[in-house]
C-alpha cells in the first residue's frame, strides 16, 4: 500500500493542555494529538474507498515523546499499510514538528458492515480478540 495523508495544524485551542497547571506552559495533549493522526487516518481512508462507505477507529497504540509548543506548526500523517477484506484499514501514524517527530504508533479504523449504505450506527462488528 502507498496511499498517505497528511495536513499541517497549528498547536492551539482544544489541542493544548498544561496538566492541570503542572506546566509552565502549554503544550499539545497526547489526546490531541492522538485525534490529529485519528483525523490523518479517517482521511486516507476515505479517500481509499471514495465514497463506498465509511470508517471508525478501532485501535490505537500510539507513544508520545516530544512536546510541541503552544503555537507550534505541527504536521500530522496517516500511512495506509494494509486493507483487510476491503474494511479493516491498519495504517502507520506520525505527528512531527518540523523535521522532528513527536509521536507515532499503529492505528487501525474500520468499516462497520453495512457501512457501504446508510447505516451510521459506527459500531464494529467484532471485539477485539483476547490475547
Amino acid at each position: 500500500m502507498s496511499r498517505e495523508h497528511s495536513f499541517d495544524f497549528t498547536v492551539e485551542g482544544r489541542l493544548l493542555t498544561d496538566v492541570g497547571g503542572t506546566l509552565p506552559s502549554p503544550v499539545l495533549s497526547t489526546p490531541g494529538m492522538v485525534a490529529m493522526m485519528e483525523r490523518a487516518a479517517a482521511i486516507c481512508a476515505a479517500q481509499e474507498l471514495d465514497g463506498r462507505g465509511f470508517t471508525v477507529g478501532f485501535e490505537v497504540c500510539i507513544r508520545h515523546f516530544g512536546a510541541a509548543a503552544e503555537g507550534a506548526g505541527c504536521t500530522a500523517r496517516a500511512i495506509l499499510r494494509e486493507v483487510i477484506d476491503g474494511r479493516k484499514f491498519k495504517f502507520d501514524v506520525s505527528v512531527s514538528e518540523g523535521d522532528r517527530e513527536i509521536g507515532s504508533g499503529t492505528h487501525e479504523r474500520r468499516m462497520p458492515r453495512g457501512a457501504g449504505g446508510n447505516d451510521a450506527r459506527g459500531i464494529p462488528d467484532e471485539p477485539p480478540a483476547a490475547e
